[in-house]
């Protein structure tokens, strides 16, 4: 029999047995239906776990909690619970994703007939924000490589893409010839839980891609094997092998701490910057929750302010 997942310490609360059974179950969806990893499943989990034992000690229940008990749930896990420190804005993002998740599973199967974590909002949650390059930086970055040797070509061609769809690393370290669409500008990307998405690729990257795979790939590979991307002995590029390309390149380009993510924060942040809209750049990402995309927004808003406070006479 699985561990019951409200379970804490002794001392601990005793969460109701209608709230550990809707819980079970929706544990179980987020694998047999949505098939996402067990790390990740693990990880809601632990979220709403601690929810359900933070609601119980103030004789509350999770299954029947309203918008201010999760708010105020919110904002003690910001000041810190159950003898540990305040969670970080990365773990915030990611109690609140749960909890969405949770509530929005309990409406959509009629265990409940609202969803309190509807416009629900995590205190001072983007305190600190990812890093993004400027445009300037990015051209910096992909003008790097030497294109002129088939290594560098391999390279303009991989970051290229990298900023031209906002894959994560393993997106494109994993992307085989099979998955490009190139006719149509599109690659298939298998993301998290194993759900494909199409991303659009821009006519810039289309071509280096086209040179790589007509002039490079060939002759490394030598058929044995379908991922795009190959090392410098023909194998599938891995993820620690981008990371060392990506930071040699970005030495010397002069472009400090970069990786695969920051060109993912980079691209979202531009697209927004140029008018995108938010749905589209959220489905291009491959995130479940718009409210993971939103952290773009507050990037966006926080380099307008910045624009503001180095040009405005009266700023």
């Amino acid at each position: 029999m699985p561990p019951d997942p409200t379970a804490g310490s002794r001392d601990a609360p005793r969460v109701d047995s209608l709230s550990r059974r809707l819980l079970e179950r929706y544990l179980e969806s987020l694998t047999v239906e949505r098939g996402l990893s067990d790390l990740t499943v693990e990880a809601y989990g632990r979220d709403l776990s601690r929810l359900a034992r933070d609601l119980a000690a103030r004789e509350e229940s999770l299954a029947t909690a309203d918008r201010p008990a999760l708010s105020a749930h919110l904002r003690r896990l910001r000041q810190g619970i159950e003898g540990r420190d305040g969670l970080a804005p990365r773990s915030m993002a990611r109690a609140l994703a749960s909890m969405r998740g949770f509530y929005r599973h309990l409406a959509e199967v009629g265990e409940r007939a609202d969803d309190p974590s509807v416009n629900l909002e995590p205190p001072r949650l983007w305190r600190s924000l990812p890093k993004v390059l400027t445009e300037g930086q990015v051209e910096a970055l992909l003008a790097a490589p030497d294109s002129a040797s088939p290594l560098g070509l391999r390279d303009r061609a991989m970051l290229e893409l990298l900023y031209a769809t906002g894959l994560r690393v393993t997106e494109l370290v994993e992307l085989t010839v099979d998955r490009l669409r190139l006719d149509f500008g599109f690659v298939v990307a298998f993301g998290k839980g194993s759900k494909e998405r199409l991303v659009p690729v821009g006519e810039v990257a289309e071509g280096w891609l086209r040179r790589y795979l007509g002039e490079v790939r060939p002759d490394l590979a030598k058929g044995r094997h379908n991922r795009v991307f190959v090392n410098f002995r023909g194998g599938p590029l891995t993820r620690q092998g981008c990371w060392k390309i990506l930071k040699g390149h970005a030495r010397r380009a002069g472009v400090p701490r970069v990786s695969p993510h920051v060109l993912r924060h980079s691209f979202a942040t531009h697209l927004l910057e140029h008018g995108a809209d938010l749905r589209a750049v959220q489905e291009m990402l491959g995130h479940a929750d718009i409210s993971t995309t939103q952290i773009y927004t507050h990037i966006h808003r926080r380099r307008l302010q910045s624009v503001y406070d180095r040009h405005h006479p009266r700023a």
